[in-house]
């Protein structure tokens, strides 16, 4: 088609001048010579207009788009064909098919979001409008499916006008080769052979949705993803999913989640965030159902900037590209108001003191007075916001009234806290630290100042069928301010990813730089089956409790986790460390060798596997004696993961077993600054002074783990130790009779010891004959016999149950030389050639 000359006549349009041209033909200003007033006239391609086909679905869908009547939407005032009516002659078809539609006064969307002073409270507004018009359209059946700020036009008294509601399901042309410069200013159309329009991808690349992109068949939720990509570029100035090619884009709208808006727009408010990855999600039914949703949270968000300075909130000046010729699929005239070339933010803020010079003296003291006392604070807290070195996830709440999904809000908690234990210069407070706050009412100040933190991550879980909602909220730990909040909506079944998205979002929030390694190690996903991830945080939650009956359940959940998805790395973690821990009370040649596979495992799914190293490790230590390896394991997975409280708590036993005391107290030091309230780390401390004769800070310690946990097994085992090694055998006796009867003290052989030394040989013999009983119908071991006999003096029958000890490799017979119940056995032969087979290191 030529270009139509000024005064040519079409029906009854008299062309006054060409407005631009499009994906679905030219536009001209004309005038309506019946009604007087002015129009804006598309003229379709012939090609298009020759397809039956086309045009009969192109009639069908502008009379539904023509029966919208809605101020936010341009109107369409008529569908038409002329023919021979040409005044000049300068159209060489005999036909013309033409859209006569309200003109527009004003200029394009794009232009007022990437004109830089545009206050973005400004912008919100028309955005609400566009929600507006778009609920109207879908309340009537009709998707635009081609929503970009180019088709949003803002008129002259301030209103916000959708252009071609409707119509960009139409524009299918032959196949065209896009450069990458033409990425955001075409209609990607790409010819599917042998498939009907709904194979076809339509749209704007860069704003088209996911479902666009694979051409599947849209509903209104693919225009709720485009709107989320003009809402990004409103809010930043960029556009969330450019690419170096088509294809590189397309790739970016199917996989990549869009950056941060605090990237483009730290001063953006951080509900802003949550809305437009609602809106950008990837599956249609994550997204808003409905634009009605989104207006109403968007308006709670204007409704926050109302009274908020326009400069403390202005859309930066935007180093974008705008759309160039060949672009303006519009229906409106070219304004004055054109885009500034990109600024500084210096430029920025003068260019608004020179423009209102009345205020300018005032605006100058307070930009000094800013600058003066600001530039402690950004050098202290850092350029992008609060500085953010230490950080404590709270246990999620469960706020779905049901007991049985509290694996999940523990889960999720505990799987995060893994996670961005990954993130360098980092300090995550470790599990064990934070559920000591698990019911309790929070206070964030209190809180931070136990744990030493500089923020607290808070959450809450509700489940309701089928469906799992998470509210997470960033608290500025010494303020209270929240410091950005994000909704998360997924079906039961797509839980196994949540952990990855929220990581990822965490992590660019405190604003993380990370190597491709640590990034790749923050938002790995162990598995995408649903069920086995279910099934592996109810195994965690059991293994937490470190009960027997706990230890078996878990056990259970691990191996179902595996049955479902065998290529599930922490699940065989999960079942390893199930197995290392002495609460599970299975013989170590059953429970060990399980464990080693299970490690090995998953390792050989996943070598960078911290926590598969650590759980390898503590079996080469143990059952093996293999001190070697296990120091390799050891260090392997400090090396992967440096801030795994874990790795630290039980690599500071192998120190203290190995006779390197300085270093495992500094070790266990160290786990206790990723972990502060953990009960198992202090005691294990306790243990260090204990072993060390350091006699008074065992006893503290082993009082401050009961300070904390009240039922603490290990501690009211060995509190009466440390008091018999002060001759202080009343409070030893009383320590023994004050425990818990869940405590177990009676199978580690304390009472009986304790009995022995004090001198009170009748209830220790009983103790011994009781333990004698116990071990012919489950594991009591060896050890537990061998120091009550040690503390009677029975030095034979000490050393034969020792020896029954190494034959069934007992946990305890890493502690030979430490133990201090064993000490009058040290000087018998016997007893030093069970040191030389267990092979410690000299």
């Amino acid at each position: 088609m030529r270009e139509i000359s000024p005064n040519t006549t079409i029906s009854h349009y008299l062309i006054i001048s060409k407005l631009g041209s499009g994906g679905m033909g030219e536009v001209y200003l004309a005038q309506d010579t019946k009604l007087d007033r002015k129009v804006a006239l598309k003229i379709l391609p012939s090609a298009f207009a020759a397809n039956q086909d086309h045009m009969r679905r192109f009639v069908q869908e502008a009379k539904c788009a023509a029966a919208l009547n809605h101020p936010n939407i341009a109107h369409i005032y008529e569908i038409g064909e002329a023919k021979n009516r040409l005044s000049n002659q300068t159209v060489e078809e005999d036909s013309v098919h033409f859209i006569a539609m309200e003109f527009i006064d004003g200029h394009t969307l794009r232009e007022e979001i990437h004109h830089e002073h545009t206050p973005l409270s400004k912008v919100l507004q028309y955005l609400h409008q566009v929600t507006d018009g778009l609920s109207k359209a879908h309340a009537a059946g009709i998707i635009h499916r081609d929503l970009k700020p180019d088709n949003i036009m803002i008129s002259r008294d301030g209103h916000a006008k959708i252009l071609d509601f409707g119509l960009a399901k139409l524009v299918e042309v032959t196949e065209q080769r896009l450069g990458p410069e033409e990425v955001d200013s075409q209609v990607a159309t790409v010819a599917l052979p042998q498939r009907t329009s709904p194979g076809a991808i339509m749209g704007t690349v860069g704003y088209m949705s996911p479902e666009q992109v694979k051409a599947k068949v849209l509903d209104q939720r693919s225009d709720i993803f485009s709107f989320g990509c003009v809402l990004y570029e409103a809010v930043t100035g960029r556009k969330p999913f450019a690419g170096d090619s088509v294809v590189d884009t397309l790739h970016k709208i199917i996989h990549d989640p869009a950056p941060a808006i605090a990237d483009g727009n730290p001063n953006a408010p951080a509900e802003l965030q949550r809305i437009i990855r609602r809106c950008l999600t990837k599956e249609p039914e994550k997204r808003y159902q409905t634009i009605r949703d989104t207006a109403n949270d968007l308006e709670e968000v204007i409704e926050e900037l109302k009274g908020v300075t326009e400069i403390d909130r202005s859309v930066a000046p935007s180093t974008a590209v705008s759309s160039g010729p060949g672009t303006a699929d519009v229906a409106a005239a070219q304004s004055t108001h054109s885009v500034s070339q990109p600024a500084s933010s210096a430029e920025y803020v003068v260019r608004g003191i020179t423009r209102h010079k009345l205020g300018a003296a005032f605006i100058t003291v307070l930009l000094l007075a800013l600058i003066g006392s600001g530039y402690w604070y950004w050098s202290m807290r850092g350029a992008a916001g609060t500085q953010i070195d230490s950080i404590a996830v709270l246990p999620f709440v469960n706020e779905s009234g049901n007991p049985d999904v509290e694996y999940l809000s523990d889960g999720m908690t505990e799987s995060l806290i893994n996670s961005l234990s990954n993130l360098p210069n980092l300090s995550v407070k470790a599990r064990n630290s934070v559920f000591r706050y698990k019911g309790s009412n929070i206070d964030e100040k209190r809180i931070s100042q136990e744990l030493s933190v500089d923020a607290l991550l808070l959450g809450r879980v509700l489940q309701r069928g089928d469906n799992v909602t998470l509210y997470l909220s960033l608290v500025d730990a010494q303020t209270g301010a929240s410091l950005w909040g994000e909704q998360y909506d997924r079906k039961m079944q797509d839980i196994a990813v949540l952990q990855k998205d929220i990581a990822s979002d965490v992590s660019r929030k405190l604003r993380a730089r990370l190597s491709n390694a640590e990034a790749k190690r923050l938002t790995r996903n162990y598995t995408d089956n649903s069920e086995a991830y279910q099934l592996y945080l109810k195994g965690r939650f059991f293994w937490n409790k470190r009960t027997p009956e706990a230890i078996r359940k878990a056990i259970e959940y691990f191996e179902q986790a595996i049955q479902k998805d065998p290529g599930f790395a922490l699940a065989y973690t999960g079942l390893a460390d199930s197995y290392v821990v002495p609460a599970n009370r299975i013989e170590p040649h059953v429970a060990m060798p399980k464990a080693k596979t299970a490690a090995l495992q998953a390792l050989a799914i996943d070598e960078t596997l911290a926590e598969a190293h650590t759980s390898l490790a503590r079996v080469l230590q143990v059952y093996e004696w293999n001190w070697t390896d296990a120091e390799k394991e050891f260090k392997r997975a400090l090396e992967l993961n440096p801030r795994y409280a874990l790795t630290h708590q039980w690599y500071g036993g192998y120190l203290e077993r190995t006779g390197h005391v300085t270093e495992a107290i500094s070790e266990r030091k160290l786990a206790l600054e990723l972990d502060p309230l953990s009960a198992i780390t202090i005691f294990e401390l306790g243990m260090n002074f204990l072993y060390a004769q350091n006699y008074d800070q065992a006893i503290a310690q082993f009082q401050r783990c009961l300070e904390l946990d009240p039922d603490f097994p290990a501690a009211h085992q060995f509190l009466p130790i440390a008091y018999v090694r002060k001759g202080m055998y009343e409070e030893a006796l009383a320590k023994i009779r004050e425990a818990p009867e869940g405590a177990g003290v009676n199978i580690t052989g304390v009472p009986g010891y304790v009995y022995a030394v004090s001198g009170h040989i009748s209830d220790a013999k009983k103790e011994l004959e009781e333990l004698k009983r116990l071990r012919k119908t489950e594991y009591i071991p060896a050890v537990s016999l061998a120091v009550i006999c040690a503390g009677l003096g029975e030095r034979d029958e000490a050393l034969s149950w020792l020896e029954k000890a190494f034959e069934e490799r007992a946990f305890q017979m890493q502690l030979l030389q430490l133990d201090p119940r064993l000490e009058s056995l040290r000087d018998d032969p016997r007893f030093k050639e069970l040191v030389r087979k267990v092979g410690f290191p000299s």
